[in-house]
C-alpha cells in the first residue's frame, strides 16, 4: 500500500509563509515525480508546483516567485510558500507518480492539508 502523508498546513496572514512536506511510503522502487495540487471550494483542482527526479520544476503562474519546491530524498517533497495570499487559500494535495517494485506505475494522492490565508 503506498501512503502519501501531507503536513504543514494552517492559518496564517496574508503575506506570512507555510512549508508543507509530503512524505511517500510503500513498495516503491522508483520515483518519477512528485508534485503539490491545490483545490479551493467550487473551483477545480489545479497544479501548484511538481518535480520530477531529475530536478526539473514547474509551477503555476500564480504562485512564481513565491512558492519554491524540493525535495531532501527521493521519497519526500516539500512546498516553502512565501508572500501568501487569500487566494492561495485551499486543500493542498501531494501527488507522485511512482514506479513500484512490483513493476507498475501508479499515481497516488495524499489525504490533503487545509492552508488559511487570512486578510
Amino acid at each position: 500500500q503506498v501512503q502519501l502523508v501531507e503536513s504543514g498546513g494552517g492559518l496564517v496572514q496574508a503575506g506570512g509563509s507555510l512549508r508543507l512536506s509530503c512524505a511517500a511510503s510503500g513498495s516503491i522502487f522508483r520515483v518519477n515525480a512528485m508534485g503539490w495540487y491545490r483545490q479551493a471550494p467550487g473551483k477545480q483542482r489545479e497544479l501548484v508546483a511538481s518535480i520530477t527526479s531529475g530536478g526539473s520544476t514547474t509551477y503555476a503562474d500564480s504562485v512564481k516567485g513565491r512558492f519554491t519546491i524540493s525535495g531532501d530524498n527521493a521519497t519526500t517533497v516539500y512546498l516553502q510558500m512565501n508572500s501568501l495570499k487569500p487566494e492561495d487559500t485551499a486543500v493542498y494535495y501531494c501527488n507522485a507518480n511512482l514506479y513500484m517494485v512490483a513493476r507498475v506505475n501508479i499515481a497516488s494522492w495524499g489525504q490533503g492539508t487545509q492552508v488559511t490565508v487570512s486578510s
